[in-house]
């Protein structure tokens, strides 16, 4: 079979390609990354392709999602994501990058896969209403987390003043405590740039809760759906998940099949050390990968926390973890994260078979 391999290395405004049929001499054509330029470019492999050639492209995972990829196979042409963190470069390559050698780099890896049966490091690709579930759940967390974001700025600028909170007000944010801060933004004339700056923040504070409010029944909205709702029942029968984490780690993984076992998991979410092992070298583990979502590692951790605190049999995990190494407790953390992570995904592959059955 003949083969138009293209390499495409995919930034906000330009789409930098080297195309080549088989083992031939690539040739670099250059388009815009707006919707008219991807076009372009489809039309252009379209015609290419007319000879009876398979045209197959890969580009890299990026911020700018998969749309290129739905345009591409929408038009009958294979297209793959590949994964930046397990394409495998050189010293001399990484110092050395620009867009041709980009380029050029995913297209031999193409032709590596097609022409010789080296592994190709490519990702999964969720259909498109699963990318449009991901935005709501996405978008609930950015919300929280400029929420925090914001009352640390208001503690550091009571702390700057000289401002502590009076006793007999609750603790954390209750509703006395808003209430002083209220009060302390609106009376007198002095430091009025304290009281300002604070004004501000509590009316920044307050229009984040409301937006967090509308989320929130938004999420559950998206939990109650059919597609989601036998997944998230089941995954919040286990003690420290509540909705959030839920729905965050079913639209995350969506397809729990495309895992075989428990520990993929742990290396998909980057919770498994690093290895360093080489000739004679004992084999050396060091940081955890860090790769897959740092967002759903965050989430993980808050529920490992609830379950560490609530549920007696993790809590005596916890504490033996600890008690090996006391000095390293965010390892004894991280290896109850990887503990919670395979086991909501047994759960989740358990609900979805049912779904599947019933269905």
């Amino acid at each position: 079979m003949n083969y138009i391999f293209v390499g495409c290395d995919s930034h906000d405004k330009t789409l930098v390609t080297k195309i080549a049929k088989n083992l031939e001499v690539p040739e670099k054509k250059t388009f815009s990354a707006t919707k008219t330029g991807r076009r372009k470019f489809v039309q252009y492999l379209a015609e290419r392709a007319k000879g009876g050639a398979k045209v197959v492209v890969a580009y890299e995972a990026s911020g700018n999602g998969f749309i290129l990829c739905d345009e591409l196979r929408a038009a009958g042409l294979a297209c793959h994501v590949l994964a930046p963190t397990k394409i495998e470069r050189s010293s001399k390559q990484k110092r050395n990058k620009n867009d041709d050698r980009d380029a050029d780099r995913l297209l031999e890896i193409l032709r590596g896969h097609y022409l010789a049966g080296n592994r190709l490091p490519s990702v999964w690709v969720p259909d498109v209403q699963t990318r449009d579930d991901r935005e709501t759940v996405r978008t609930r967390q950015d919300m929280s987390q400029k929420a925090t974001a914001v009352k640390t700025q208001i503690q550091m600028l009571l702390k700057r003043n000289g401002e502590e909170k009076p006793e007999g007000i609750g603790k954390g944010w209750s509703k006395s405590y808003r209430q002083w801060l209220k009060g302390l933004a609106e009376c007198g004339a002095e430091r009025l740039g304290m009281k300002t700056a604070l004004g501000s923040l509590l009316r920044q504070l307050e229009f984040l809760e409301n937006e967090i409010d509308g989320l929130e029944q938004a999420m559950q909205q998206l939990s109650d759906s059919p597609r989601w709702k036998a997944i998230t029942e089941a995954l919040m029968t286990e003690k420290g998940v509540g909705l959030n984490t839920a729905l965050k780690f079913a639209t995350d993984i969506a397809d729990f099949s495309r895992f075989r076992r428990g520990r993929q998991i742990g290396a998909y979410y980057g919770l498994v050390p690093s290895s360093q092992e080489s000739g004679e070298n004992n084999d050396r583990k060091g940081h955890i990968t860090r790769e897959g979502s740092p967002s759903t590692r965050q989430i993980l951790c808050q529920s490992t926390w609830a379950r560490v605190r609530h549920d007696e049999k993790e809590r005596e995990v916890y504490r033996r973890l600890v008690a090996r190494n006391p000095k390293k407790k965010k390892v004894a953390l991280v290896a109850c994260m990887r503990r919670l992570s395979v086991r909501l995904w047994h759960v989740g592959s358990q609900a979805q078979l049912k779904m599947k059955m019933e269905g």
